[in-house]
């Protein structure tokens, strides 16, 4: 299993150090970070950490990984996007997005960086999980084919749509692999 994290910006390694351990825990393989267009193609799965979702979304365009990225999902392969990933997989009108998955996601919808907050909910599939939001967005809508997987005070925090999995807080940061097991285990490999 070779499982590509978006390096333009965010918690690349912290994203490439929790997926290693959740590889080690349920299979094999190896997580990496990288920009290149051959190498997400080549990858089994994708996260879009976060970030600043305007720089990340203009260098993906530039780079043309945006439709490398497009086509990775088009064929069902795996794409998981936390924070600024979750904006870029879903959608947005200030920042030019994916649009992958059926959802409509606000920027910083739970205000600045000293807003930052954790919260431990109960997430489908998984359980209680200790949630970071650091200038979090929130999913506002979500279409029919879309399954709510976690909600903070109603409002949607945690998605799943076919091969999409889109989260507004950090799971990187919690030491905490199951979120991440869970991903790698949509690849079916």
């Amino acid at each position: 299993m070779k499982v590509a994290v978006l390096s333009f910006q965010g918690d690349v390694e912290e994203h490439v150090e929790i997926a290693n351990k959740a590889i080690e825990r349920i299979g094999e393989g190896y997580a990496f970070a990288t920009i290149k267009r051959e190498e997400v193609r080549e990858a089994d799965a994708l996260i879009i950490p976060g970030g600043e979702s305007t720089t990340i979304s203009k260098l993906m365009i530039k780079s043309g990984v945006a439709e490398e990225i497009k086509n990775f999902a088009g064929i069902g392969k795996p794409v998981m996007g936390t924070c600024a990933g979750c904006i870029i997989i879903g959608k947005n009108e200030e920042v030019e997005t994916l649009g992958l998955m059926d959802i409509w996601v606000r920027r910083n919808a739970f205000g600045r960086q000293k807003d930052s907050f954790e919260a431990k909910l109960n997430i489908e599939r998984i359980g209680e999980f200790n949630c970071i939001f650091i200038r979090a967005p929130l999913i506002e809508k979500a279409g029919r084919g879309v399954e709510i997987m976690a909600k903070f005070n109603d409002y949607i925090v945690m998605a799943k749509q076919k091969n999409m999995l889109a989260l507004s807080f950090h799971p990187e940061l919690t030491g905490d692999t199951r979120i991440h097991e869970y991903f790698l285990k949509m690849a079916d490999i």
